[in-house]
């Protein structure tokens, strides 16, 4: 407002200047004057012969060539008539004074009217920002109510005041023309002042321009007037970014089409990402567009994904490869500039150099991760989310770069696995394909031109990119070659646009602006602009992604309804044959359905705690006993059984009941412990429940089982104290009641039975069946049970003979037995005699030892008096009893462990592995499988895709 109330005073200024100027009886020459108060008399001077041409021209492109000085433009000199130089230094002296109060004069009042035209001119350059009047704070469009303008205003001077303050123009006529009479020697209509300004220019020669030259001088100017178009928009640009990014730190009083701005690159984000995990089984497949980045290994494609990222994101390496899997790039508007991956909280703030390198080392990280062993590259996709102001809104996949030769270090199918992954991301018929070719190489050592002119022939959308355009021109010998790359004349490739960038010196450490300013300045002084072989909206970063943009965006609304509408064909097929073939059962996916095998598991090992403390008793007891009898019956009782007094039995079990309580009872209590939680539990996880039993969890629960008992361990604590407990039971002989003795009776009885019964089946092995079961069941003795039979009873005979006879054979007894056989024709051996022997005095010794138990069942009187008078000696019951109490004593102490600590300590290593299960999707999809499963999955995923797409397609509809 207030510029152009001074340009209106300047102008009224003018018109009194010039309504002055031309009531002089003289007046002066136009040439004379001073540039700016020559513009005083642009339509009243009748000798006027300089009129500036208008000069237009049809801008439609800008270059983001900034910083660039905008050079004058240079007009042809324009002739006057001749005059004679003439040395008057007093008349030029006057001039040079006059001249300075022209200065003065002319700055104040040409410059209002200079201000004018200047902002007329603007005015028409801006274009049209109505449409993005949101952008702009409201306190912007408010201002007047916290800023009086009409007060402003008011305290302006008038036209009137400001006239007052110009010099009065009749005294100076007079005084110029006292001058010009008193310096005048010759006509009196030639001035001193004419003569000395038309001097200079007389004196060059005239020279007539030619039509090249003024097609060149118009092609600069050209230039010059797109550079300064691109200057002022890069300057909108600069404040509107900021201004964006003052309205994006702002709360929710902000307009709500600021929000769906925001947001919906980030929708689109999340349905790209929701694809990328479906199983395209009903011929449903993903052609929703996204800019695949393809090019030769090094040409690159990481450092033109940095500039329209605006930061050094990506790891680098010099020559080797550094994407080793695809890596999709999400930009998008935000009040920060920061990076965060899908599957992280992380924010990395990409104005900080030790983010920056955090970043870069998560995303190594995270290759190395998908890369399985054996490989060298993997088709994984990592998830990245780049926000920051002035971003360009649109998603990427960084591919890895397509190599012509496998070096040493690489898997020998890299070249393969490279050449399908891209082509899986190009074969999509709305993918955006972002060409990289390296301009410092030759055109004809390129391969992904190839791949690309396969998978888009006609080039309906492709975009190809020249990188290292400085390295280009200063190493090729014909620049009209790059002309040629350009057009794609070298390819046999097409493509949308073509576009040369400059992506940095190749140092590493180069910040993103001092590449934008090293690739401006090169632009601004190369000769593929100045020669017209490139145009200006061609070249920089800035334009291409301004290109791939646009392009992204009108693919993307070309698209998106059509492929909405195949995922609702897709959802109804899914729906129709799961009501087919499950309907009673709820659409449960594989989430959901480990959920509730969790639940299960959780339920069945808390059950274990309901476990009544007698069953666990019971369980102990009987699974120790069975464990250790053995070594009780043949280690400890046989040994000292064959004893010939009670004093050297009591002696010899106390010493092998010591050493066995030393080294092996309280380990082997603690095994049998585990085996029997671990056989409870597995009980539990594996016993059906009826109707409500889903056999689906049962390779689930099997896993479970198996991962939490080999991670389970039995407290260190445990054996040490059950040492001492098992020592001080053992120790013990005093039996206080007869019912404990006939307890004591009865367990001795058991276990003697079961070893005869044993020793019984032993010998019939080795003898062959008796006459009954060779009559009945036709069965016949081989020659070793033969010679075992006969051998048997031979030694059968000798204990008839001597029922006291030790368990032990004497070598005479060997030669005696072996003589016997031979006289009957059977030839015998002693290790054979000895084996048979000893099956045979154990049977013996068991029958005697039952015989005995008989008699002690009466011997409680006689162990109170501790056998005193009494021939009946009743040790191995005492011994029996003390081994009872001893396992009756330990279950106790192991069910009280069990309750207490290892069953809390299973059910949390449960939790833990179900954690760990939970978190291993690959684990999931082997152990929860079947054709509900996988019809379940793709019923969710396709409700989410068309969910999330319905909501995309109305936030774009809402944004137009």
């Amino acid at each position: 407002m207030w510029r152009l109330r001074r340009a209106a005073v300047a102008c009224e200024v003018c018109q009194s200047l010039v309504k002055h100027s031309s009531g002089t009886k003289g007046s002066l020459p136009l040439q004379k004057l001073h540039l700016v108060s020559r513009s005083i008399y642009h339509s009243h001077h009748p000798f006027l012969k300089l009129q500036r041409p208008h000069f237009r021209t049809s801008f439609q492109q800008f270059s983001s060539l900034t910083n660039l000085p905008l050079r004058k433009l240079k007009l042809s000199p324009i002739k006057y008539g001749y005059q004679p130089h003439r040395n008057f230094w007093p008349a030029r002296l006057a001039a040079r004074l006059l001249k300075l109060r022209y200065l003065i004069l002319g700055s104040a009042v040409g410059g209002g009217y200079t201000a004018k035209k200047t902002f007329d001119q603007w005015k028409d350059m801006i274009p049209d920002l109505s449409d993005y009047k949101w952008i702009v704070p409201d306190i912007v469009w408010e201002i007047d109510e916290y800023i009086d303008l009409e007060k402003i205003r008011k305290a302006l001077p008038d036209s009137e005041d400001l006239a007052k303050l110009a010099p009065d123009f009749d005294k100076i006529v007079e005084s110029l023309s006292l001058l010009k009479d008193f310096f005048t020697t010759g006509s009196p209509g030639e001035t001193a002042f004419r003569a000395t300004d038309a001097g200079s220019e007389s004196d060059k020669p005239y020279r007539k321009v030619s039509d090249k030259e003024k097609i060149d001088q118009l092609q600069e100017e050209l230039l010059h007037t797109q550079l300064k178009y691109q200057r002022i928009l890069e300057r909108l640009e600069k404040e509107n970014k900021e201004l964006r990014k003052l309205v994006l730190q702002k709360d929710d009083k902000g307009i709500h089409h600021r929000k769906l701005k925001k947001s919906l690159i980030d929708m689109y984000s999340e349905v790209l990402d929701v694809l990328s995990d479906y199983d395209a089984s009903y011929n449903t497949q993903d052609h929703l567009p996204r800019v695949v980045v393809v090019g030769d290994q090094s040409a690159g494609k990481t450092s033109v994904l940095e500039m329209i990222a605006q930061a050094r994101i990506f790891p680098r390496g010099s020559g080797e490869m550094m994407t080793r899997s695809p890596v999709k790039v999400t930009l998008s508007e935000g009040p920060h500039h920061v990076a965060l991956f899908k599957d992280s909280s992380r924010e990395f703030d990409l104005t900080k150099e030790e983010d920056l390198a955090a970043l870069r080392h998560e995303i190594e990280l995270r290759m190395r991760k998908n890369v399985k062993e054996g490989c060298t590259v993997s088709p994984e996709t990592i998830s990245l989310n780049v926000k920051g102001p002035g971003l360009q809104r649109m998603v990427l996949v960084d591919l890895p770069g397509v190599i012509n030769t496998v070096t040493s270090g690489m898997a020998p199918d890299t070249k393969e696995t490279i050449f399908s992954i891209s082509k899986a991301y190009m074969q999509n018929p709305n993918a955006i394909i972002l060409c990289i070719q390296d301009g410092s190489v030759d055109a004809e050592r390129s391969i992904v031109t190839d791949l690309v002119s396969q998978m888009d022939p006609h080039g309906r959308r492709t975009i190809f990119v020249l990188t290292k355009v400085d390295l280009a021109e200063k190493n090729v010998a014909s620049p009209s070659r790059i002309q040629q790359i350009i057009e794609g004349k070298l390819f046999p490739m097409k493509a949308l646009g073509y576009f040369a960038v400059v992506t940095g010196k190749g140092n590493s450490s180069e910040s993103i602006e001092a590449i934008r300013d090293y690739e401006e300045e090169f632009f601004q002084n190369s000769k593929l602009l100045k020669t017209s072989m490139l145009k200006a909206h061609q070249v920089t970063t800035r334009n291409l992604s301004l290109a791939v943009s646009d392009c992204f965006w009108k693919m993307v609304r070309e698209s998106v309804e059509q492929q909405a509408d195949s995922f609702k064909a897709t959802r109804f097929n899914l729906e129709t044959e799961w009501k087919n073939n499950y309907p009673r059962l709820r659409e449960l996916d594989r989430n959901e359905l480990f959920e509730k095998a969790k639940n299960e598991i959780l339920d069945e090992v808390i059950s274990l705690s309901q476990v009544t403390p007698k069953h666990w008793e019971e369980i102990l007891q009987q699974s120790l006993w069975e464990r250790v009898s053995t070594h009780v019956i043949e280690n400890i009782y046989l040994p000292a059984a064959q004893t010939m007094n009670s004093g050297t039995f009591n002696t010899t079990v106390d010493i092998k009941l010591k050493q066995w309580t030393d080294k092996q009872l309280p380990n082997k209590a603690v095994e049998v412990a585990w085996e029997t939680l671990e056989e409870e539990f597995s009980r539990f996880m594996t016993e059906p429940k009826g109707k409500e039993h889903d056999d689906i969890f049962d390779k689930l629960k099997e896993a479970v089982k198996e991962e939490t008992i080999k991670r389970h361990k039995w407290n260190d604590f445990a054996e040490d104290s059950l040492r001492v407990i098992q020592h001080n039971a053992l120790e013990d002989r005093s039996i206080s009641d007869k019912q404990q003795w006939d307890a004591a009776i009865y367990f001795m009885e058991e276990a003697l039975q079961a070893r005869l019964k044993d020793t019984e089946n032993a010998i019939e092995n080795m003898v062959g069946p008796d006459w009954k079961k060779r009559w009945l069941y036709w069965k016949n003795r081989t020659q070793e049970q033969c010679v075992h039979n006969e051998t048997k009873n031979e030694l059968e005979k000798m204990l008839k003979c001597n029922e006291e006879h030790p368990a032990y054979l004497a070598s005479d007894e060997i030669t005696t037995v072996r003589k016997n056989l031979e006289s009957r024709g059977v030839e015998v051996d002693p290790s054979l005699i000895k084996d048979t022997w000893h099956q045979v005095y154990r049977r013996h010794f068991l029958k005697t030892a039952l015989n005995h138990c008989n008699l002690c069942r009466r011997g409680f009187y006689y162990y109170q008096r501790h056998f005193v008078d009494s021939e009946l000696e009743c040790n191995d019951v005492v011994l029996f009893w003390r081994i009872q109490r001893m396992l009756a004593i330990t279950a106790n102490t192991l069910r009280q462990q069990l309750t207490n600590t290892e069953v809390r300590r299973l059910e949390k290593n449960v939790k833990e592995v179900l954690e760990d299960f939970a978190e291993d999707s690959e684990k999931k999809v082997k152990l929860l499988t079947g054709k509900r499963v996988q019809l379940a999955e793709d019923l969710k995923k396709v409700r989410e895709i068309q969910e999330k797409l319905d909501a995309f397609i109305e936030a774009l509809h809402q944004e137009k």
